[in-house]
């Protein structure tokens, strides 16, 4: 075989491998919707915020103790600090890829302040290895660079945001504190096609008892053709998928009849922006 024969045939090989490469990143397999490129699949990467954001009022947030179950890789939590003014926000993932993935997030737009504020300066986050405890460990020394004549925004989202690794349906350790607002968006099929119906009782039983009274609890739940769509995605997901009896569109009434929230609003029609698949209803109880 002559040079430029083995010459095109390495480059046809490599070509195929890549290929390969990328349908096994398409077939990335995440049972639990801990997609990690969600908020790209879900906005796109031309939106710098959020749309859901148009429709979430101030006063949900402001001056809060809020948890943000299932929060990925943390942007929308970090938006919502940065917009709303939170007094602390906690960010809850079963995947521990995806709150390292939050903590980068925060390093990041630290990173990017900091070079906005002082050009030319390098963030000392910078150089965290990347594990929790140390983005933690760096969170806490750039907090004591912070100047005392910064905005309140700036400060705010460096003493408030936190993110933890939790399977949050089936931890079972007494709550530590309770929350003014809970939101939990998109998440609710992951749940409830992983644990079945119970599961879905579980997870809306224990926001009930971690809101304060009078508190609000935003709820983003996916369609039933979403289920269908993803059901095949583990053996577990297959099995629970025949047995549920609770859809989407009885979410609602068993929040209020059953778990026991006295009002409900809904601003699904508000909300613009999202890509085709996720234009999904936002719901709103009080506790």
């Amino acid at each position: 075989m002559c040079s430029k024969q083995k010459e095109k045939k390495g480059g046809e090989e490599r070509e195929q491998q890549h290929v390969q490469n990328k349908s096994k990143k398409r077939k990335e397999i995440c049972p639990y919707g801990n997609y990690k490129h969600y908020y790209g699949y879900r906005i796109g990467q031309e939106l710098e915020e959020d749309p859901r954001l148009k429709v979430f009022k101030k006063e949900w947030f402001q001056g809060k103790d809020c948890l943000d179950i299932g929060c990925n890789s943390g942007i929308m939590t970090i938006q919502i600090a940065k917009k709303f003014c939170c007094q602390s926000i906690l960010g809850v993932d079963i995947d521990a890829n995806r709150i390292q993935d939050a903590y980068w997030h925060i390093r990041k737009f630290l990173k990017m302040e900091d070079a906005r504020k002082v050009p030319g300066k390098s963030s000392k986050l910078e150089d965290a290895n990347g594990s929790e405890s140390s983005i933690k460990g760096s969170l806490k020394e750039e907090r004591k660079e912070i100047p005392r004549n910064c905005c309140a925004e700036e400060k705010n989202l460096l003493d408030i945001v936190s993110f933890q690794k939790e399977d949050f349906v089936n931890t079972r350790d007494p709550p530590k504190k309770h929350y003014d607002t809970i939101i939990c968006l998109s998440v609710t099929k992951w749940i409830h096609l992983n644990w079945g119906d119970d599961g879905l009782i579980a997870l809306f039983t224990k926001v009930w008892r971690l809101l304060n009274p009078g508190g609000i609890f935003v709820l983003e739940p996916q369609p039933w053709k979403s289920y269908e769509n993803n059901y095949k995605v583990s053996e577990t997901t297959r099995t629970n998928y025949k047995n549920l009896k609770f859809h989407p569109e009885y979410f609602q009434d068993l929040l209020l009849d059953r778990i026991g929230f006295k009002t409900v609003e809904n601003v699904t029609s508000s909300v613009s922006g999202s890509k085709t698949g996720f234009n999904r209803p936002i719901l709103v109880f009080r506790k």
